[in-house]
């Protein structure tokens, strides 16, 4: 529908109020993309008053303010709860202009003051050296989105909503933005938004025609098509359109005062009236032209309404004095003297509009997450272990033992923790969670559905972008939660990963941005047991790219057992301003390490097994280093057989839970000093490392260290296939018959002593894939092994065969 202007919402004084404002916050954008200096155009523009760099993005600007002083408007006069979340990636200017009027902006940097000399600043610092980016960032008071990358506003937005009854989340989706896939999906959000107990998204969608170089493809489709798409994502449109100030003002005033009114509705219908059935829920199409109230043409090219107003419309304007005679007749087109008193200040009729202290856009404690958070409440995970009478013998599923510590985490904090992830709750074995909670949602059920519910603390969707734009909106308003997902997949949002680093870098060298909770994912259905749906779903490789983020923010574990699982969860749940990766397997595996053990061992990120080693203390002849589950086991199984067949040889075992421990502590906060590695890993001994995931990151870790020539790490090499868990091993020279390969190979003097047991490793590995070539799965002698601490050297025959191998 379209908005209807019969009868003017806005009075002749609103009405100027709207303009005045609007008139301000394009001006201090447009002199933030183009002004050094003569802020208030005190005198005429010469060359030095222009940045030699012009840098920024017009053309999305001037709607994003639009609709931010419509907004305060609303807030004004309905004392509503609102933030802003700007979706166009590069609509900076706006934001910080708005944060600027607003005052929010001088409060958080005393030095940007509201006069002359504080607008200078405002000005010379965007998008210049030393100054801020030309997107909304963590720098900018009232974002909670890194705009640096688009497709994830309103994600963010609905996770905002989640949990927060009394917030409306304003989300201008940009028609750009608008065609990427992550932003397709999150239109589904609203099938899983409570009435009851969450807060309410505003999508504005923000039509201005182009993109860098083309047209849009929203903005193309006939209007009846593009209503019919949103009717039918479950939305009631209002479309608001013109070029006319005056007439646009009015509808987008009739709209957000529609679409309030419905908000309200809605939540009170659910709310106090006990309706059940999923809302109808109100959005605004927004349709004004690209880079409205710039330059119409410029070189005799139109600019106001197409592409050309994407960046900066009058690129020359430092040598040029025609572009520069434009620029002053656009910034004076403003009226800055009817928005600015001679000191600068804005004028006392600009802060009519605005609302005051926390109802800001820019200064929602929402929007700086970290000032509401509150601690988990968290039960004591010891109380979960895991019985382990002798390590090694007896085994259990871990992610099916951290399920149940979750459950009673979703028990304890019902207002401020979700889980999260794509449709696999279940299948990483996580159900117990079922037990306290179920599924949200609010789409249609049928009589076969189990653990459906509007107030569902589990979120599922089949769509890994959506997970964790809704957990990253969660996050950045204050809250808790986990990500679990198949570690292959979890690559899909490999890019969100990187924006939400930098934010959170940032985050942390702003002192008025408090910390959040940190960003926890749980990866688990991992390479190595997903031997059953094949090489579509080996990849390890995501521990690779948060390893390459900066080391204040990203923190790698990988737990060998449930004991050390549990460890490792209570501890990222309760930090701050981290990305957690916990690499975990839900298949049935040796648990290793009673509670006590596991805590000491997960507190110090790695250590010597002294019970699986044959030289704990003294200098080693080799070390088995090993991290992840299931090269911790394959380093056992290597392990016992050395210490059975080359009873004389000095073995060293070292697990290794946090790989950031790897890294010198001058790289790493988590990092060893060369003494401790050493002490560890030997300055001269070889170091055979079974490893999780792609071989090269270890030694990217370790590559300054003194024994790295010595390091030989197996790992993932891109062998994969449908096959048994064993087969996929061996497949990639991590199984323990050519770890002790390994070991015999490069322990001085050892090759010629022990060729004969180099040659059983080689004949079992053949035995081994022929056996299930022949069964179809692997030899049970393999497959059940577990370690056995009274095993000794067998008696051997003159031969110099062991009985077993006999």
């Amino acid at each position: 529908m379209t908005a209807k202007t019969l009868a003017p919402t806005l009075s002749d004084r609103e009405l100027d109020l709207v303009d005045a404002y609007w008139r301000a916050a394009n001006y201090l954008s447009v002199g933030q993309i183009y002004l050094l200096d003569n802020p208030l155009l005190s005198e005429p523009l010469r060359p030095e008053h222009v940045k030699p760099r012009l840098l920024g993005h017009w053309g999305t600007t001037p709607g994003l303010n639009l609709v931010y002083a419509h907004l305060n408007r609303v807030i004004r006069d309905r004392d509503v709860n609102v933030v802003y979340v700007c979706g166009p990636g590069h609509g900076g200017p706006a934001m910080v202009a708005n944060a600027y009027l607003e005052g929010t902006y001088s409060e958080v940097y005393p030095a940007v003051t509201q006069d002359v000399d504080g607008m200078r600043k405002l000005f010379r610092q965007f998008s210049f050296p030393g100054g801020i980016p030309s997107h909304a960032a963590a720098e900018t008071p009232g974002s909670i989105h890194e705009g640096g990358e688009l497709g994830y506003a309103l994600a963010h937005a609905f996770g905002a909503a989640l949990d927060n009854p009394d917030l409306i989340v304003a989300c201008v989706v940009g028609d750009g933005e608008a065609e990427t896939g992550p932003l397709a999906a999150s239109w589904h959000s609203n099938k899983f938004l409570n009435p009851v107990t969450d807060g309410a998204v505003l999508p504005i969608l923000h039509l201005n025609g182009y993109k860098i170089a083309n047209p849009t493809v929203l903005s193309r489709i006939p209007q009846e098509e593009l209503e019919a798409l949103f009717v039918g994502y479950g939305y009631r449109p209002i479309t608001v359109a013109g070029d006319d100030p005056a007439a646009v003002h009015q509808q987008l005033a009739t709209a957000l005062d529609e679409a309030f009114d419905q908000i309200a509705a809605i939540q009170r219908a659910a709310r106090l009236d006990g309706e059940r059935g999923r809302p109808v829920w109100p959005m605004i199409v927004l349709r004004t032209p690209k880079g409205w109230t710039g330059p119409r043409e410029v070189d005799g090219d139109k600019v106001e309404g197409t592409w050309r107003s994407h960046q900066v419309p009058l690129a020359q304007t430092r040598t040029d004095p025609e572009h520069r005679a434009q620029l002053e007749a656009w910034l004076r087109g403003y009226r800055p003297e009817e928005l600015f008193d001679d000191t600068g200040a804005p004028r006392p009729q600009l802060r009519e509009l605005m609302p005051v202290g926390e109802r800001r856009m820019s200064a929602n404690p929402h929007a700086n997450g970290g000032l509401l958070l509150r601690d988990l409440d968290l039960p004591d995970f010891t109380d979960y272990a895991v019985e382990v009478a002798r390590p090694a013998t007896e085994t259990v599923e871990a992610t099916r033992v951290l399920g149940a510590y979750l459950r009673d985490v979703i028990a304890r904090n019902p207002d401020r923790f979700r889980l999260i992830g794509p449709d696999e709750t279940a299948s990483n074995r996580l159900s117990a969670v079922f037990e306290a909670t179920d599924k949200t949602w609010l789409a249609g059920t049928g009589p076969d559905d189990e653990n459906l519910a509007p107030d569902g603390r589990v979120m599922e969707v089949l769509s890994e972008h959506l997970c964790q734009g809704w957990l990253e909106g969660y996050l950045l308003t204050g809250r808790h939660g986990l990500f679990n997902c198949y570690e292959a997949f979890v690559h899909i949002v490999d890019s969100m990963l990187n924006q939400h680093c930098k934010w959170l870098i940032r985050n942390r060298e702003l002192p008025w941005r408090r910390p959040i909770a940190s960003l926890n994912y749980l990866l688990t259905s991992h390479v190595w047991r997903q031997d059953h749906n094949g090489a579509s779903h080996q990849d390890p490789g995501f521990i690779d790219h948060v390893a390459n983020k900066r080391p204040e923010v990203v923190r790698v574990y990988l737990p060998p057992d449930a004991n050390t699982l549990l460890s490792v969860t209570d501890h990222c749940l309760r930090s701050r301003d981290y990305v957690n990766v916990i690499v975990a397997g839900k298949q049935p595996a040796l648990a290793y390490l009673d509670m006590d053990a596991a805590v000491a061992h997960c507190a110090r990120g790695l250590g010597i097994w002294e019970w699986a080693s044959t030289a704990p203390n003294g200098e080693p002849d080799v070390v088995l280093a090993c991290a992840g589950d299931i090269p911790t086991l394959e380093t056992l199984a290597a392990a016992d057989i050395l210490r059975r067949e080359l009873p004389d040889l000095r073995v060293r075992v070292v697990n290794v839970v946090d790989i950031m421990r790897l890294q010198p502590d001058t790289e790493h906060p988590h990092g060893l000093s060369d003494r401790e590695f050493d002490a560890l890993f030997t300055a001269d001994k070889p170091v055979i490392f079974a490893y999780h995931g792609y071989p090269w990151l270890i030694h990217r870790l370790t590559y300054r260290r003194t024994n790295h020539a010595n390091i030989h790490v197996r790992g993932f090499k891109e062998r994969g296939t449908t096959t048994t868990p064993f087969d996929m091993v061996m497949l990639n020279d991590l199984d323990r018959f050519h770890l002790v390969l390994d070991v015999i190979d490069r322990v001085e003097g050892l090759g010629t002593r022990a060729a004969l047991l180099r040659q059983r490793m080689v004949d079992a590995r053949l035995a081994a894939r022929r056996y299930t070539r022949e069964h179809g799965q692997d030899d049970p002698a393999i497959s059940g092994w577990t370690w056995d601490p009274n095993h000794r050297a067998p008696s051997r025959s003159q031969d110099g065969r062991s009985e077993e191998a006999r």
